[in-house]
């Protein structure tokens, strides 16, 4: 239940005055619970397995759980399949998870044998250590000692009022592990470092999912079936869309022809509706001097996120005394500090604003080897960035316009299924004043709400600078994916002394908003991929033709279509390959070609092809004519075509 606004476990006292909310285990608090209940039971297993395991931390997280722990060896598949046995016979037991308050002391005394959660301990009301990621541990150590107090959970035997485990959490837990029931499953291990840093021990993590029912485990299960289908990593190998070479280093990707047409479409798209709306595209350099992102405030707050520095442009006699000092020089990881240079570079009216600068930029950061993921998680990366600079009084108009921009541009994607998250202050990163804050953020949720779509928070998730909207975006088998950002400045206008003479000649400093549609072109094109499994529409596809003769004879023929398409910009080819015409017909397919064009006697005599689309129909006799303008009006309209009855 909810208790002022507060979740707490059932067991909790309440009294006439409080107001009370009941938490359904199917809501999102619900399943939080259910799966932190279930990460619980899962580290109970595994010290009932092997009492020598030490316990990390087991968060709930998006579908699921995991827990750490420190072991002796690696856990195996089959260690998995015991310790889920385990869990099974804890949640037939139905203990109850008891709530206790304890002292630091008392804490440290029961816990003796747990080093890490000694250390936890010891942070409780502290902050975190240097070199930890804050972003990837908070949530996952809030469920430790997040609370006001510090709390341990027993797992009570219901028969005896035994404890027979016990954990540092805050909680709130299920009433009893029966509640669990049977839809929980464990699916996978890693190795992670304790609290995200490289610098400490490496753990041995089991991840799982809960959920309600079998049922919707059942489902959720079949979801990760059809992903790992339409695993990006998987389908740009077998499509040769791009690969990441060893020889150029981690995290850094080379898109192959067929990746190039596909990026290139993507960003070409981008590009025409950029200028149709009002922008101005721009160009800056990889690298820049530190005092750059001295200014901006990024060596402050996101140093650990940017490669090193080059030390760079020092010169020495050759008795080897420096007569020339040296500077630093960092790849950038943002664009926005060299467009605030461009708004600087001369005087600006405010009959030019708002001004909206965009730049396919590439940046760089300095990613953990152990988050990069394909091209979701990378560190070269180029955003589709832009800063929009506008006078006070033009910030709501703008923002309305950008938000409507952002969802029409993601619609010619073929993305429909959207809501908005809302992103605030974290107090202890952040600059500006409290008001400016509270100013930004109410404007951004009004703009929000106005737009009609669903609004859900995320508490502390801003960037250092201001607030955020973020578009998120389900794909074809219901995922989300966070993809278009917009936020609001206040500070960095000042921090470069940007101003614009106003109508009555006075000089103001503007407002900055910073928009971000796709995300980076590199995930956008992943999230693209995954979400037509490779089946893109024909505007996108890096073949939209293929044309295959019946016989040997017949080539010639199609190879004069094939001319035809490629002048009005179609991107065809021709099979005359050895290979028997079927053998081709399955090869194309298997390469997700939208479109087959087939001739034999019948077509040539009749001036006629005949189409053959990606779920095997066909359609006859179509005059080459008609066939050219239905293929390029197709590509035109960004048409999915994967039946006779789409073009």
């Amino acid at each position: 239940m909810r208790v002022n606004g507060e979740l707490k476990d059932l067991a909790a006292t309440v009294t006439e005055t409080d107001a009370v909310e009941p938490v359904t285990i199917d809501s999102p608090d619900g399943l939080a619970i259910l799966r932190h209940s279930a990460a619980h039971v899962a580290a109970q297993a595994v010290q009932a397995i092997n009492p020598e395991a030490k316990l990390g931390i087991g968060p709930p997280v998006t579908d699921g759980f995991y827990y750490d722990f420190d072991v002796a060896e690696p856990f195996t598949p089959e260690d998995l399949k015991a310790i889920e046995k385990g869990m099974e016979r804890i949640v037939r037991a139905g203990q109850r998870f008891v709530r206790r308050v304890v002292t630091e002391d008392e804490a440290r005394a029961e816990l003796a044998d747990e080093p890490y959660k000694l250390e936890l301990i010891g942070l409780k009301g502290g902050s975190s250590a240097d070199g930890i990621d804050e972003a990837e541990n908070a949530a996952s150590e809030s469920v430790e000692v997040g609370g006001a107090e510090l709390t341990i959970y027993d797992n009570v035997d219901p028969k005896t009022g035994e404890t027979v485990w016990k954990d540092l959490c805050r909680g709130p837990h299920l009433p009893n592990t029966r509640m669990i029931g049977n839809g929980f499953a464990l699916t996978r291990l890693a190795a992670a470092y304790w609290r995200g840093s490289e610098k400490n021990k490496q753990l041995q993590r089991v991840y799982g999912t809960a959920w309600p029912t079998k049922d919707e485990l059942r489902a959720y299960q079949t979801r990760l079936e059809e992903a790992a289908k339409r695993d990006h990593r998987k389908l740009g190998s077998e499509l040769d869309l791009f690969s990441f070479p060893d020889e150029i280093g981690s995290g850094l990707a080379v898109f192959h022809p067929k990746g190039g047409i596909i990026r290139s479409e993507i960003e070409n798209y981008l590009r025409e509706q950029l200028i149709a709306n009002g922008y101005e595209l721009v160009n800056t350099p990889h690298i820049t001097k530190a005092h750059l992102f001295e200014t901006s405030g990024h060596l402050h707050w996101y140093k650990e996120g940017m490669f090193p520095a080059m030390h760079l442009d020092q010169e020495s006699d050759a008795e080897g005394n420096v007569t020339k000092q040296g500077q630093d020089y960092y790849l950038k990881p943002m664009n926005c500090p060299m467009h605030n240079l461009i708004f600087r570079a001369r005087g600006r009216s405010y009959r030019e604003l708002p001004l909206r600068l965009a730049e396919f930029g590439t940046v760089y950061r300095y990613e953990k080897s152990g988050t990069l993921s394909g091209l979701t998680r990378v560190r070269g990366l180029t955003q589709d960035d832009a800063h929009i600079y506008v006078t006070p009084g033009e910030v709501r108009e703008e923002l309305t316009r950008q938000i409507d921009f952002m969802l029409d541009v993601l619609r010619g994607y073929g993305l429909e299924d959207f809501y908005l998250e809302l992103s605030t202050r974290d107090p202890d990163k952040s600059v500006g004043t409290d008001e400016m804050w509270e100013t930004a953020t109410e404007t951004l949720r009004e703009v929000a709400l106005a737009s009609g779509l669903e609004l859900v928070p995320d508490p502390g998730g801003a960037a250092f600078y201001g607030p955020k909207i973020s578009v998120q975006a389900r794909d074809a088998i219901g995922r989300t994916w966070q993809l278009s950002t917009i936020q609001l400045d206040f500070n960095q206008p000042e921090l470069f002394e940007l101003e614009y003479t106003a109508a009555d000649g006075t000089r103001q400093q503007p407002v900055m908003i910073h928009r971000a549609l796709l995300g980076s072109i590199e995930r956008f094109f992943a999230i693209l991929l995954e979400h037509y499994a490779g089946a893109f529409p024909v505007w996108l596809a890096p073949v939209q033709v293929v044309a295959i003769p019946i016989s040997d004879d017949h080539a010639d023929y199609l190879a004069e279509v094939v001319r035809k398409l490629k002048k009005r910009g179609i991107r065809a080819e021709l099979d005359d390959s050895a290979d028997r015409m079927q053998k081709k017909i399955r090869t194309h397919t298997k390469d997700k070609v939208p479109v087959l064009l087939i001739a034999g006697a019948e077509d040539t005599a009749n001036s006629s092809v005949s189409f053959r689309f990606r779920d095997g129909s066909q359609e006859n006799g179509v005059a080459v004519d008609e066939a050219v303008e239905r293929i390029v009006a197709a590509v035109a309209s960004h048409q999915q075509v994967t039946t006779a009855g789409q073009l």
